[in-house]
C-alpha cells in the first residue's frame, strides 16, 4: 500500500474498497478525540459500528493520549473490546479491570532535565501517573474560577486530579512518569519550547493539539504499543487498519498495513495516510468501516447518515 514517506499513495474510500490489503485486515486501532469521538461523544452508530466488527473477528483497539482516568465511560464499555492504549503509547490496558499488560515509561534523569527546564517557566503542566493525570491547585481553582481562553475548563475539572505543587509531585513520581502534558496561551511560546524539547536527549516529543506538548518516554509511542498488542495476538502491523488525526497519531498511522487520516486531521496526518476519511463529528470511523469491512452500501448516497 505504502510506496515510501514522500509518495504515500492517496486513494478516497471507495478505491480502497477492492484492494488485496484489507484481506489482511484483523485490529483496527482508533484515536479517540477528533477521531472516533464526535463533539457529544461516542455515538450510538459508531459504538454498534466497533461492535459488529469485534463480531466479525476484528480486534478493536482505542489508542488515546489520554490517561485511564479520563477515558469516557462509553469507551470502556465497548462489548469486545481488549485492550486500550492510554497516555500516547505508555500503557496497555484492560478495559473496566484497567489492569496494565504493558508499561513503556519515560527515563527518570530524561524527565527530571525537562522538569528543570519547565521549572523556570510558568506554562501549565498536566503529569500522567499510574492512569491519572494531575494538575497544580492553583490552575486548577484558577481555571474553576475564571475559565480559560486556551483550555478547556470542563475538562480539566473532570478528569485532572489537583496536587499542591506539581513539580514536588513530579519529582516524587519520577521513577513512574508516563507523560507531561504542556499547554501554551501563545503560539509563540509553543515554539520556543518545542525548539528546545526537541534538542533534550531519552524523550519524545508530539502534541494533540495546537496548544500543546507532550513529552513521553523515547520509545514511547502508540505505534510502538500496538507493535506489541500484535506480538500477543500473534499479527504484523500489515493487518492493522489506524485512524488518527493529530501528531501523536502520526507513527501509527505510518507503520500500519492502512492508515486512515479524518477529514479534520493535520496537514501532516493526511500526508502520511494511505485515505482520508470523512470529519469525526460526520461518524468518518464507522463510515469507512462499513464501507471497507463491513461490507456496507454508500449511507452517504442512501442518506442514512442522517444529521
Amino acid at each position: 500500500m505504502k510506496q515510501s514517506k514522500e509518495g504515500t499513495r492517496k486513494v478516497n474510500v471507495f478505491k480502497l474498497k477492492d484492494s488485496p490489503e484489507l484481506k489482511k485486515i484483523k485490529l483496527i486501532a482508533l484515536d479517540l478525540d477528533g477521531t472516533t469521538l464526535t463533539r457529544n461523544g461516542l455515538t450510538r452508530r459508531t459504538r454498534e459500528t466497533l461492535e459488529e466488527a469485534v463480531r466479525k473477528g476484528i480486534n478493536v483497539v482505542i489508542a488515546t493520549g489520554r490517561p485511564y482516568s479520563a477515558l469516557p465511560e462509553a469507551v470502556k464499555n465497548i462489548k469486545g473490546l481488549e485492550y486500550v492504549i492510554i497516555s500516547n503509547g505508555a500503557h496497555i490496558v484492560r478495559p473496566l479491570t484497567g489492569e496494565f499488560l504493558y508499561s513503556n515509561y519515560v527515563d527518570r534523569d530524561a524527565i527530571l532535565r525537562v522538569r528543570k527546564m519547565l521549572m523556570k517557566r510558568e506554562f501549565p503542566v498536566e503529569v500522567f501517573t499510574g492512569g491519572r493525570a494531575y494538575v497544580d491547585r492553583k490552575l486548577y481553582e484558577d481555571v474553576k474560577k475564571k475559565g480559560s481562553s486556551y483550555l478547556s475548563a470542563k475538562y480539566i475539572l473532570r478528569t485532572r486530579e489537583p496536587v499542591d505543587d506539581i513539580y514536588d509531585f513530579w519529582l516524587s513520581h519520577a521513577d513512574s512518569i508516563e507523560n507531561v502534558n504542556i499547554q501554551f496561551e501563545y503560539q509563540q511560546d509553543r515554539a520556543e519550547m518545542k525548539k528546545l524539547l526537541e534538542k533534550a536527549e531519552g524523550i519524545t516529543l508530539t502534541s494533540s493539539t495546537g496548544h500543546n506538548l507532550e513529552v513521553g518516554g523515547a520509545t514511547t509511542s502508540k505505534a510502538s504499543a500496538l507493535e506489541e498488542i500484535c506480538r500477543m495476538d500473534g499479527l504484523l502491523m500489515e493487518n492493522v487498519m489506524a485512524f488518527g488525526d493529530s501528531p501523536n497519531d502520526g507513527a501509527m498511522i505510518r507503520e500500519a498495513g492502512i492508515g486512515v487520516a479524518m477529514e479534520n486531521a493535520t496537514a501532516d496526518i493526511i500526508a502520511d495516510a494511505d485515505i482520508t476519511a470523512p470529519s469525526n463529528d460526520d461518524e468518518g470511523v464507522a463510515y469507512t468501516l462499513r464501507m471497507l469491512l463491513l461490507g456496507g452500501k454508500d449511507p452517504l448516497q442512501e442518506k442514512v447518515y442522517e444529521h
